[in-house]
């Protein structure tokens, strides 16, 4: 098999065709790059989710990133000032995420840019297709992550 006829090879591939496109997208219409673009899916997460507490670990089990890889987007989001850390009242160990007053103009504003891509992505495509696209992504992720938990008991066994 050769490696461009590969889910890791294509998925990588509209991963980066993505990313491109919505970078140049901003720059043509003046919004330069000011997030990457897992900052501004945390962002919208954190958005959408205000109304209840987000920690670290929500966000890592959202985006399936693993915890060091999110402590360092999440200190370099709070140094940016789009986050910042609050403690909560029953363990002042956990730090809730609270989307600060720049964070969310960041989002609005590259919220109306995401919805642009997901239009360009998505002509040519019909329902069905889409619908069945979603479907397999989601076994996809399935496959996936039950590998992961089966690594994880196997890693488990053989330290005990």
């Amino acid at each position: 098999m050769k490696h461009k006829e590969t889910l890791g090879y294509e998925i990588k591939t509209l991963d980066n065709l993505f990313y491109r496109n919505m970078i140049s997208y901003e720059i043509a219409h003046n919004h330069v790059d000011e997030v990457t673009v897992m900052h501004g899916w945390i962002l919208g997460f954190l958005y959408d989710n205000e109304q209840r507490d987000i920690f670290q670990k929500n966000i890592e089990t959202e985006f399936s990133i693993a915890r060091s890889t999110v402590t360092c987007i999440l200190k370099l989001m709070e140094k940016k000032g789009y986050i910042k850390r609050e403690s909560v009242e029953q363990d002042a160990r956990l730090k809730k995420l609270i989307l600060t007053e720049n964070g969310r103009k960041i989002h609005e504003m590259h919220i109306n840019n995401i919805d642009v891509l997901e239009e360009r992505c998505t002509r040519n495509i019909s329902k069905t297709e889409l619908e069945n696209f979603w479907k397999v992504a989601e076994k996809l992720k399935q496959n996936l992550e039950e590998d992961i938990a089966s690594n994880r008991k196997l890693e488990h066994k053989e330290e005990t």
